[in-house]
């Protein structure tokens, strides 16, 4: 295994179609932090009939850390395969970073990707490394933000791809489940959304991976990278709902958590699992269901939930702290959010309030402005329809 003190991970630039893009990440990068070390640059384009200009952009930049490697690929390989193919560059140099073009990273995401992979480096049970934080529960087109407990990072099953980082343990692990071409519609636990993703998607196998093997991503408070939504493979129309804030500053000392002092540790469905631990029950026995999204479970005793169901409550809390977790570590009472024992039916009297959970979760949206946003989702989706 390699040394943790020799983890230099080698950059890895995913592009395809989009020279605009493929320029801001490289200008981007160019302008980041890098230890007094040679990194190496690899641009790997998948082929193209009309792609030139793309090779041109990659050709022409001038990379002064290191060495830099244009590799264009024989056949186009499309997005799953072009990816899988990447991954295994973390063998050759024992880490990499994998930026794909439509990302913008901070002049610190070198850094922290560094000391990243030297913390987990022997974990078995982190899966990766994501430079990008999530503050959009993707499930629920709802906001989404981590518990602060204290540290720089949180633990996600949702694996990353908006800027992440494997050692060459790490990615083998991943191929080696891969590579057994097990069917994820089968799997337990992959939510619905995840498993609807086309074919092209390498992202949705990564997940399936980290829920089966119950691995998980060690994710930033504060992102390292943020995403412009460039129109391509995965993107109708471009789009700026998974743009982030980014950290402006560079050198920064990560305090990193470990999966037993954390807090703040996230299921697939972006729920807390540490809630179990605050109601003093057994994970084993609770689904933690704030967002209103997961199946029922029949084999688990007990539910939390913003669901209304007919079984007997044995605790409500409200919906006031934000994120909507911290209510049920708070304690904070009202009648919101349901704790049930399912094995006791009893009738719900209680009225679900659509219009307070909109109002919790979106900021103001005046009538005017209301009417544009229709109007302009409503016309471009019409012209994906008709192919304009």
């Amino acid at each position: 295994m390699t040394s943790k003190h020799n983890l230099l991970p080698v950059i890895v630039i995913i592009a395809f179609n989009r020279p605009d893009s493929l320029s801001r990440i490289l200008n981007s990068i160019s302008e980041a932090k890098y230890p007094n070390e040679n990194v190496d640059l690899i641009i790997s384009i998948d082929k193209s009939h009309n792609n030139q200009n793309v090779l041109d952009v990659a050709n022409n930049f001038n990379w002064k850390n290191g060495c830099k490697k244009v590799e264009y690929q024989s056949q186009n390989l499309g997005l799953r395969k072009h990816i899988l193919k990447s991954m295994l560059f973390a063998r050759e140099y024992g880490s990499m970073i994998m930026l794909e073009d439509d990302l913008f990273v901070s002049p610190d995401y070198y850094n922290y990707s560094k000391q990243s992979l030297e913390f987990s480096e022997n974990n078995e049970n982190i899966a990766g490394i994501s430079l990008y934080n999530h503050q959009y529960n993707v499930h629920k087109q709802e906001n989404f933000t981590a518990i602060e407990d204290g540290y720089d990072n949180y633990y996600f099953q949702f694996a990353s791809s908006w800027g992440q980082a494997w050692t060459a343990k790490q990615i083998d692990c991943f191929l080696e489940w891969y590579n057994q071409k097990i069917d994820i519609n089968n799997l337990k636990g992959i939510p619905a959304y995840v498993t609807n993703w086309s074919e092209k998607s390498w992202l949705k196998h990564f997940i399936a991976y980290t829920v089966n093997q119950n691995k998980f991503f060690i994710y930033p408070k504060i992102s390292l990278t943020t995403n412009f939504g460039d129109e391509g493979a995965n993107m109708d129309v471009s789009n700026t709902y998974y743009q982030v804030p980014i950290l402006l500053s560079s050198g920064k000392k990560y305090n990193f958590s470990t999966l037993i002092e954390t807090r703040s540790i996230y299921d697939v469905y972006f729920e807390n699992l540490s809630i179990s631990n605050e109601l003093n029950l057994d994970k084993k026995d609770i689904t933690i269901d704030l967002y209103g999204i997961k199946p029922l479970v029949s084999d688990k005793q007990y539910l939390l939930t913003s669901l209304k169901y007919d079984y007997k409550i044995i605790k409500s809390f409200g919906r006031n702290f934000k994120p909507h977790d911290l209510n049920i570590i708070k304690n904070i009472q009202g009648l919101d959010f349901f704790l049930y024992d399912t094995n006791v039916k009893s009738i719900n009297k209680h009225k679900v309030k659509p219009f307070e959970i909109i109002d919790y979760n979106k900021k103001t949206i005046s009538l005017t402005e209301s009417f544009i946003i229709f109007k302009h989702k409503f016309i471009q989706r019409l012209l994906i329809f008709f192919g304009k």
